[in-house]
């Protein structure tokens, strides 16, 4: 019907399935079988839309049918106009021998989609990542993207013989990525031909699935260029052994959790969730730079601020989206000003700060469950409570740089190909300030000296000195630039 044509889209029969899945598709075929006389609306709920949408069309096809997709957003509100729809939709159903899948997307089924599952006959899914909650009989069945291991063998599967080069790079794609049946499938086929023909497989693969879902999280995050390598970082021993502990959890995660069995012992707290402690200018944003160039993973930031809505549930909804894009991607999480959501709890006094807990607890569940490493920073460890503390895997504390790390930072703060001329390292090192002041002095002494046509001296950086200086409306004393000019 041409009312219907704008609507309605058919679904292919999945190219590949994973076994749970598969397991899932037989279990409903069964269920429905011994339900013949009262035909129930069949609720599949979980990560995994493509999923969802071929157990749908593969179960259709079993009984010798079809299967249409219908978006719920696309249900109009109008009791009038949605008892239209269900009346041309029969029809089209017994017309077709099609079964009919009313998509949720990420929202909740709502009561629309409700009242039109109860009017239909027939065989009626929805997919989404909350049960239908409806009066007509309804079965439901959890659909999740694959786990690591499956992921692996779909991996082998859709790329064939090619694949036989890639056996130590796949554990790590299946560890870092959480991807669907049909988007392994689809993505191996395409990739046969460029992983033929390339030397360096391994990341030919593993650019691709980087490169995976990253559009959706460009919309959510701002994603950094990680250019900082570990000679550019500047810490303590005991911080320094820290960041490279925690490359080392993300590497070795697939060996522990799967292979030494961890993972059996239950799911709360397999994520690596790291906090960054320290004031503005210490290395904090370096650091997940450092790591993501390691891990060679995408890194995107996160401003919570942003994030944090007035509106109830909105924030949950907003993290849950940043958190569900980055898991298909691989990405590495940084979420700026913690302290914008990570204040010590308050005692509860009314709705709103019991739901302020209710936010704060929400991430960190979510940190804990992330496939990948999210990170969060704050200039301020004492203002978080104690108690989310203890729910991170990691406390990284970002001291202030003293006098020899100072002049370390100085010494590398200057390009090669910069034209330096008679900088005293030592001297400089005296002016009480963090590396991200330091880098903005350096540049501004450089724009000031190419402006003049000379190479960079002690004189255009106390003039930028002075004007950091004012920036943070701290005047500079006579001991830190003693001698410089």
């Amino acid at each position: 019907d041409v009312r219907l044509q704008s609507l309605l889209r058919v679904q292919p029969l999945p190219t590949a399935m994973a076994q749970a899945h598969q397991a899932t598709c037989a279990a409903m075929l069964a269920a429905l079988e011994r339900r013949r006389d009262v035909l129930p609306a069949i609720s599949l709920v979980g990560d995994d839309a493509l999923g969802q949408a071929g157990i749908a069309a593969q179960a259709a096809a079993a009984l010798g049918l079809s299967l249409h997709v219908l978006r719920a957003e696309d249900l109009p509100q109008n009791h009038a106009e949605l008892e239209a729809l269900a009346v041309l939709w029969e029809r089209e159903a017994v017309l077709l021998d099609s079964a009919l899948l009313v998509d949720c997307g990420d929202e909740a089924a709502s009561k629309t989609v409700a009242r039109f599952v109860d009017r239909l006959g027939g065989l009626v899914f929805t997919a989404g990542r909350e049960a239908l909650h409806c009066e007509r009989a309804a079965l439901r069945f959890s659909v999740h993207k694959p786990d690591t291991a499956e992921q692996k063998r779909l991996w082998q599967q859709a790329l064939g013989a090619e694949g036989e080069r890639l056996n130590g790079s796949l554990d790590a794609v299946a560890a870092q990525f959480l991807l669907s049946a049909q988007t392994i499938a689809t993505q191996g086929m395409q990739l046969r031909p460029e992983l033929a023909a390339s030397d360096a497989p391994d990341a030919v693969l593993w650019n691709a699935c980087r490169s995976l879902s990253r559009s959706r999280l460009d919309e959510l995050a701002q994603r950094i260029a990680p250019a900082a390598q570990w000679d550019d970082l500047i810490l303590p021993p005991a911080q320094a052994a820290n960041l490279r502990q925690i490359a080392a959890h993300v590497q070795q995660r697939l060996t522990v959790y799967q292979d030494w069995g961890f993972a059996n012992k239950g799911t709360r707290g397999l994520g690596i969730s790291v906090l960054f402690a320290g004031e503005s200018g210490t290395g904090k944003t370096m650091a997940a730079e450092v790591l993501a160039n390691e891990l060679r993973l995408e890194l995107y930031r996160i401003d919570l601020s942003s994030v944090v809505s007035k509106y109830i549930g909105e924030t949950e909804k907003n993290l849950r989206r940043v958190f569900d894009a980055a898991e298909e991607c691989g990405a590495m999480l940084l979420f700026d000003e913690a302290d914008a959501l990570f204040g010590k709890r308050s005692e509860v006094k009314d709705s709103h700060d019991r739901y302020a807990n209710i936010e704060v607890s929400y991430l960190l569940q979510r940190m804990e469950a992330y496939r990948g490493l999210a990170i969060l920073t704050t200039n301020l460890k004492t203002a978080l409570d104690t108690a989310f503390q203890r729910r991170l895997r990691f406390v990284v504390q970002f001291p202030f740089p003293d006098q020899e790390q100072r002049a370390a930072i100085w010494r590398g703060v200057f390009p090669q190909a910069t034209p330096c001329d008679q900088l005293d390292f030592a001297k400089l090192s005296r002016l009480h300030a963090a590396g991200g002041n330091i880098r903005n002095i350096a540049l501004n002494a450089a724009f000031t000296a190419a402006d003049a046509q000379q190479p960079v001296c002690m004189a255009h950086l106390l003039q930028a000195a002075h004007h950091e200086a004012g920036k943070r409306e701290r005047p500079l004393s006579d001991a830190e630039t003693k001698g410089w000019i």
